[in-house]
């Protein structure tokens, strides 16, 4: 059994130490973290299909390809994020200069979940590399094959006292919270996120929450239906569903509802076949707990398009669920699997209405070609990150920042955002000796309250 305290004393010693402060220390952990990645890639893709079903080429993409391109890019932008920022220096405060510089937090927890247990353990962890932190990993239990492999990569990979990952036999999340951390990134459920919130608190640790919520994907008259359908399946059955930014449901246009609604069916079955869960590239639920959650959800509902359930298999047909409003139980939770309820509108107005009374969702999709539409809608709802014609490929940009807002999170990351993340920035203001204006100085005089006056203007 690991004693998670001299773990995490050992990590704040080396820390303090300044070693991870270097910038060639950095930048040779990052290039460790590739080549792990390289050595144990193909047992990667094996614990993938043994946790989740996920195909080859779905693990590539979806997960390994993402982390990658974020090594690469920060790699390529370290030097010259670690650089000091200029900054004005205001009238009053001249002769002087302004700047801020980023420093590393400290010790890190990151807290990740199963549904892409290594993209979201990693991806952070980048971040945290580049910005010179000490980190702890908590891997999920669920996706038990990864989280093995995972943790021999990443303990093989770098000393303990300063990176180290553990899974649950280790040592359970409530243990670990106990401790004292600077940043605890978490990826999960809002009602996980809360708890872990309050025992941030004890401490004032710094926390990025990363969660989930009922994502919307709006599709009005205007759209191009087919290939809207086609995005939408697509994103809605990666990972069959199990995805915190999936489309969690469809607000069509009374218009087009049903043309979508076919053309939704045609590409589950175009991508998946008449018998998808025969297709051995079709992913599974991750235990048969969530399977029976989403199989009580579909009780009582109109079903399209799919429904069937294998026990065994652990899968779940595409499902497609007709003729529900937002009171319906299929609305009053984040589905996160491979069920896709189609409510209709008629007013855009009613509709922006209705969703601003909603909780926050993480991610927001809009299929239109319609530019007033369009911008109505992504400028006036609130969510932590958005795409128009398309799902899913926003969380692809390293140039774009990933996070949530309200009950889907706080704090974002993804390439220099990441880096910003798990640093401290400081601002600092430079000012010379030489040189000393006494306008600030007491006695003060008619003068200096008139010259006090004239800059306020």
């Amino acid at each position: 059994m690991t004693d998670i305290k001299t773990i995490v004393k050992d990590q704040r010693e080396f820390f303090l130490t300044g070693q991870s402060r270097n910038e060639n220390f950095r930048l040779r952990n990052l290039r460790a973290l590739k080549e792990g990645l390289d050595i144990y890639k193909d047992e990667i893709i094996k614990a993938l299909n043994k946790d989740l079903n996920k195909s080859s080429f779905e693990s590539h993409m979806s997960e390994l390809m993402l982390v990658y391109e974020e090594i690469r890019f920060a790699e390529k932008n370290l030097l010259e994020w670690m650089k000091p920022q200029r900054a004005i220096t205001p009238m009053a405060a001249l002769p002087g200069k302004s700047y801020t510089v980023y420093e590393p937090l400290g010790v890190n927890l990151i807290i990740s979940p199963w549904n892409y247990p290594v993209m979201l353990s990693l991806d952070p962890l980048v971040g945290a590399i580049a910005a010179g932190n000490t980190s702890i990993l908590k891997l999920s239990s669920k996706s038990e094959n990864t989280t093995k492999v995972l943790r021999k990569m990443i303990n093989n990979t770098f000393p303990e006292n300063y990176i180290y990952a553990i899974d649950n036999e280790e040592t359970s999340k409530e243990e670990l919270l106990e401790e004292k951390f600077d940043h605890i990134f978490f990826t999960g459920s809002a009602r996980v996120g809360k708890t872990i919130m309050e025992k941030a608190s004890r401490n004032l640790s710094k926390l990025t929450l990363e969660l989930g919520g009922k994502s919307p994907c709006i599709v009005d008259e205007s759209a191009n239906i087919e290939l809207a359908a086609k995005r939408i399946m697509w994103g809605k059955l990666l990972n069959a569903g199990q995805t915190c930014i999936a489309p969690d449901y469809i607000i069509a246009h009374k218009a087009i509802k049903d043309k979508l609604m076919l053309e939704l069916k045609s590409f589950a079955i175009e991508f998946f076949g008449a018998n998808p869960i025969e297709n051995p590239d079709y992913p599974k639920i991750i235990n048969k707990n969530a399977l029976e959650r989403l199989q009580g959800l579909l009780v009582g509902e109109n079903i399209y398009f799919g429904g069937r359930v294998d026990k065994d298999l652990q899968k779940i047909e595409p499902t497609i669920v007709d003729k529900l409003s937002f009171d319906n139980k299929l609305m009053k939770e984040e589905i996160f699997g491979p069920i896709l309820p189609v409510l209709e509108y008629e007013d855009i107005f009613a509709l922006i209405n209705k969703l601003k009374t909603l909780e926050k969702p993480l991610a927001l999709y809009m299929f239109s070609e319609d530019r007033a539409h369009i911008d109505r809608i992504m400028y006036d709802l609130s969510y932590g990150n958005g795409c128009v014609n398309d799902t899913i490929m926003q969380i692809a940009s390293t140039y774009l920042e990933f996070g949530g807002v309200g009950n889907s999170g706080m704090g974002g990351y993804h390439g220099k955002y990441g880096f910003i993340n798990f640093s401290n920035r400081k601002s600092i203001m430079d000012r010379p000796t030489h040189i000393d204006i006494n306008l600030r100085y007491p006695p003060y005089s008619k003068g200096q309250t008139a010259l006090v006056k004239l800059l306020e203007k």
